[in-house]
């Protein structure tokens, strides 16, 4: 039974193991239809989106999730305007929001701010993004992609190339994929190197796509360079790359997007994360389900 449960929070994707990870999978498929109105609880429940730093899939598919289940959203995208510019503390506008709501969705600037924001609230939280941390709400929507695609998240080559060391979305999806029979390699500039405390096996690293790692590849993941956390380095996936890929080979990237994945890829059939993106609003049905109740 998954732990993603009624009155949980949801931190970080080191707290569960493949089983846990697979009951997800099949409890987001139960999320992922058009009937939408069959999922509305009895009882409204109010629930907190508070967001330091800019969103647009993350905030907009938790508000449109926790829309269709039936409850109402406490929408705080603009922290300028409360008494976070008056200096409070993360931890005193959680204490207040935890009053008032049942549940709290949390962005912010600082890694760890999910887990501190856990030690004080009296509500669950759910970590919709930490810093240079982590990301396990896209890492879900990551993985039920690819389970979507493939049926399965063992037996796989799934190449990370671009920011490896700032991308949170990576340092999540790492912590999740080890925890299966999959075969990693990671790709990108030597000065965005993947931090040591995810190297739990060994992978293969190169500063390119090369053709051998390209054509072994099941799932190629690419993200952009986080200049906003003063990432410095360069790379691109180009038309060259693409023509390496085999045809069953699926590309995903968590989006925004700026030079490292242009436009020209969106009508390739082997393009996904559109539909990548598209499951962020199943996911996170599943999860505000799970664990209101």
């Amino acid at each position: 039974m998954s732990k993603i449960s009624k009155g949980n929070n949801f931190i970080s994707l080191s707290d569960y193991d493949r089983d846990d990870i697979l009951s997800v999978m099949r409890g987001i498929s139960s999320y992922d239809d058009q009937n939408l109105k069959r999922f509305i609880p009895n009882k409204k429940k109010l629930i907190a989106n508070l967001f330091y730093e800019p969103s647009t899939r993350t905030s907009s598919s938790f508000y449109a999730a926790a829309t269709y289940l039936g409850h109402e959203v406490l929408n705080i995208n603009n922290v300028q305007y409360s008494s976070v510019a008056k200096g409070e503390s993360l931890e005193d506008t959680i204490r207040t929001l935890a009053s008032y709501v049942h549940c709290i969705i949390l962005r912010h600037s600082e890694g760890g701010a999910a887990n501190a924001a856990a030690q004080v609230s009296d509500v669950p939280i759910i970590n919709a993004g930490d810093g240079t941390g982590e990301h396990p709400t896209q890492t879900l929507l990551d993985l039920y992609t690819i389970y979507k695609e493939f049926n399965r998240l063992d037996q796989l080559t799934v190449t990370l190339m671009g920011d490896l060391k700032y991308g949170r979305t990576i340092h999540s999806l790492v912590q999740a994929l080890d925890l299966f029979d999959t075969h990693i390699n990671l790709i990108g500039p030597k000065e965005l190197k993947l931090p040591l405390k995810y190297y739990k096996n060994e992978y293969i690293e190169s500063t390119i796509l090369t053709e051998s790692i390209a054509m072994s590849t099941d799932v190629l993941y690419i993200t952009r360079v986080q200049k906003e956390r003063g990432a410095v380095g360069n790379y691109a996936f180009t038309n060259e790359d693409a023509l390496k890929l085999d045809n069953t080979c699926i590309v995903m990237h968590p989006l925004p997007r700026n030079e490292e994945l242009g436009d020209w890829f969106d009508s390739d059939p082997r393009a996904r994360y559109f539909e990548q993106m598209s499951n962020g609003l199943a996911v996170r049905k599943y999860l505000l389900g799970e664990i209101l109740g």
